[in-house]
């Protein structure tokens, strides 16, 4: 089985792959330019839900519309009013989520259009689901997924991207100057990749002692925040936690302990001095305190500089590298076989995979 390393360096090429090939994969929903649509709803679960929302804030911007994620399973079950005005977009990267599935299933059997996002063009959900639109990434064999999180973040973008020229809300050479952005970010990945891992490497023994890691983000890196809670608590099956940087500051810091492990994931925007507020608090509280940087900036040694200046709300893209390397490489130096289930019978009692 291929691991997460091979899927993680293997991102430059599938960025490449699905930035050139955008309108053949988007195709169906193009051809639906005459909708004239008042918001997004995304729904999604783990590591979908988590892209969902690191791609939230670009599609928002692009299509000035409201952009939700939701939860699959509480939409179809307590509070799923279809309206026609709305676009629905369902993530399911392996295509097997119960919770998902079930939910085309009501949106379809109630009349309702509803995109499904998927690696898989023979998966459950993609059977289920009348409009499919494959991530264009191949199928990723690893269960706990990474070129899948950053390949839907990419195909959320470009979808909003391609519906804002359809509906005349951005001009086309402001069209092609984002898609030279994403590559300008694509070309960047390899050198991304260098830096985390030497980081990753250079911090290994703090990490192995790391009792409960504490991910802070705001803006689009609340995507990638989130998207640490769930790699680290999956892979390295430790107390792990991914805040938005307001959600931190109002409750959750109480509980804060010296030894926690806080990682700031600073996409160098809009807070970043509200962030540097709460980094000034936690440095007389809590010894391992350590900054993931879009750019360059920080003041620490021990801070990850991965040198890139571009927009704050597509730094999702690739900051989120260093994160997956450290899940995929501390879980390794404690010999966890990412390769087993730490719990097979739970598949099997509960089906929520299908």
């Amino acid at each position: 089985m291929k691991n997460m390393d091979y899927y993680i360096r293997s991102e430059q090429a599938v960025y490449e792959s699905i930035i050139q090939n955008r309108k053949n994969l988007l195709k169906e929903l193009i051809e639906m330019k005459h909708a004239d649509y008042q918001a997004v709803v995304i729904f999604a679960t783990g590591s979908s839900s988590n892209a969902a929302f690191a791609a939230q804030l670009y599609m928002s911007a692009k299509l000035a519309i409201p952009v939700y994620v939701e939860e699959p399973s509480v939409s179809a079950n307590y509070m799923l009013h279809l309206n026609k005005n709305i676009l629905y977009i369902a993530i399911s990267q392996g295509g097997h989520s119960y919770s998902t599935i079930h939910l085309v299933k009501e949106i379809e059997r109630q009349g309702g259009t509803v995109f499904t996002l998927t690696s898989d063009s023979n998966s459950p959900i993609a059977k289920e689901g009348s409009r499919t639109i494959n991530l264009g990434m191949g199928i990723e064999e690893m269960p706990y997924v990474t070129l899948g999180y950053s390949a839907t973040i990419l195909v959320l973008n470009l979808l909003a991207l391609e519906i804002a020229l359809l509906q005349a809300k951005i001009s086309e050479n402001d069209y092609h100057a984002n898609i030279s952005e994403l590559e300008k970010i694509t070309a960047h990945l390899t050198k991304v990749i260098e830096k985390g891992a030497n980081w990753v490497e250079t911090h290994t023994d703090e990490l192995l002692e790391a009792e409960r890691i504490f991910f802070i983000g705001y803006g689009a890196a609340y995507g990638v925040a989130r998207e640490g809670e769930t790699k680290v608590t999956e892979t390295i099956r430790i107390t792990a936690f991914g805040k938005e940087l307001e959600e931190y500051m109002h409750g959750p810091y109480i509980g804060l302990s010296e030894q926690d492990y806080i990682i700031f994931i600073e996409p160098q925007g809009l807070l970043e001095n509200r962030a540097d507020k709460l980094k000034q608090f936690l440095k007389g509280h809590v010894k391992n305190i350590r900054t993931i940087y879009a750019d360059t900036g920080g003041e620490s040694e021990d801070d990850l500089l991965l040198g890139l200046a571009t927009d704050e709300l597509l730094t999702p893209l690739y900051m989120t590298i260093p994160v997956h390397l450290l899940s995929f490489q501390i879980s390794k130096k404690k010999g966890i076989n990412l390769e087993t289930s730490a719990f097979p019978e739970f598949d099997q009692i509960t089906k929520s995979k299908i």
